[in-house]
């Protein structure tokens, strides 16, 4: 019988992982093995390396991962995130959500990419990488590299879109109606800014201060009356409410001030995100997977892959035979699948396995291979322009 696929979210520690080649675990070791990975694909003639990054590779913008060591679901047991059915069908989690995600946003606004970030776009300028798949929500990609082509795999937090018009809204404005639709936590949210709460990443400190940030972006303040919070309706819908199955329009009602009543049965924003149990876009799952089936490798970053819409694309990559190189602190699922067929005397041209962070790691990776003869130094013929490759423009921010 077939084991049953990992259920979501998995929050169970996986298991440390097989350095590979066993003289990568030094700085030193690891740029010497993923010299050799990006060679191969070019002595054969194939197209460059695709990139698979997760959250790990935001860590240093002073952001949360989920798995690390440090990660959320490793120091808050209690975490939970919110499911899609839950998130439509309830009023009530609707506001937590978005009480929480408010108070949030400003930590996320302010992040900016690392280094990790400009080093893959170091390595697209150096013709090894092509495409970037990314499961992080937090558009970082797109402001370090706005010429290589990446697909958001889970979406995006910079816009809101309405879950019946699908229209968007930028979450900048879906900010500021927020703040005029509850004064109250608008006011609260300058008094811990002001704090600094919200400006160190010291879980410690924010504990004292009574706040938890979780890697979605939103902020758990425990006891928070979070029914008295407030959230405005799609504007689109609201001027004209959808028409529904049986012909007639859809309710959308609010309150004198412009927030959604419970009643409503259209006109519900969330977060450009692909949450919980919610089916990733047609569009997307294609042009990820077009990515892997186009590429001459697959580099791995910042994932421990337990989601399965991210495992099933370096799974396809095994499939297809292509070297897989992974850099991430702590186990990733199934990864002895990944390198079990591997010769011991390989040096990194058909696999890599890494525990050294992104930001640490790439940069000094990018300098190495400047450096190196072997390896092309201007940008290659394949077009990065985002005209080329229909690359969007960024809109601006799921909790």
């Amino acid at each position: 019988m077939r084991k049953p696929y990992m259920r979501i979210p998995y929050t169970d520690v996986l298991a440390s992982p097989t350095i590979i080649p066993q003289t990568a675990t030094t700085i030193s070791g690891a740029i010497a093995a993923l010299q050799e990975f990006f060679k191969a694909p070019l002595a054969k003639g194939s197209p460059s390396t695709v990139v698979l990054s997760g959250a790990g590779i935001s860590v240093s913008s002073g952001l949360a991962d989920y798995r690390g060591p440090q990660g959320t679901y490793r120091v808050n047991k209690t975490y939970r995130p919110i499911y899609y059915n839950e998130f439509i069908q309830n009023h009530e989690a609707r506001k937590r959500y978005w009480a929480r995600s408010f108070l949030g946003w400003t930590t996320l606004a302010k992040a900016k990419p690392n280094a990790g970030h400009y080093a893959v776009k170091d390595l697209g300028d150096l013709g090894l990488v092509r495409n970037v798949i990314t499961q992080n929500v937090d558009s970082f990609h797109l402001k370090a590299h706005p010429q290589l082509p990446t697909v958001e795999l889970h979406g995006y937090l910079r816009s809101c879109v309405c879950t019946s018009c699908h229209e968007e809204l930028p979450r900048d404005t879906f900010q500021n109606e927020l703040a005029r639709l509850n004064p109250a936590w608008a006011a609260f949210l300058q008094e811990i800014l002001a704090s600094g709460a919200l400006d160190t990443e010291n879980p410690d400190e924010r504990r004292a201060k009574g706040l938890r940030t979780n890697p979605d972006g939103d902020v758990d303040l425990p006891d928070a009356p979070y029914t008295t919070f407030r959230y405005p309706a799609c504007p689109t819908c609201l001027v004209a409410p959808p028409i529904i199955a049986d012909g007639s329009r859809a309710r959308v009602e609010v309150d004198a001030d412009g927030a959604l009543k419970s009643t409503s049965t259209a006109g519900i924003l969330k977060p450009a995100v692909i949450m919980f149990g919610e089916n990733i876009r047609p569009p997307v799952k294609m042009a990820a997977e077009k990515a892997i089936e186009d590429a001459g490798s697959l580099l791995v970053l910042g994932t421990s892959l337990a989601t399965y819409s991210a495992w099933r694309l370096a799974k396809k990559a095994k499939d297809r035979g292509i070297p897989i190189a992974i850099v991430n602190l702590g186990g990733v699922r199934g990864e002895d699948a990944f390198f079990d067929d591997l010769d011991p005397s390989q040096r990194g041209d058909r696999g890599v396995r890494v525990e050294l962070s992104t930001d640490e790691l790439l940069p000094a990776l990018v300098e190495q291979l400047r450096q190196s003869s072997g390896i092309r130094t201007t940008q290659e013929a394949c077009d990065h322009s985002a005209e080329q490759h229909g690359g969007s423009v960024f809109k601006d921010m799921m909790s």
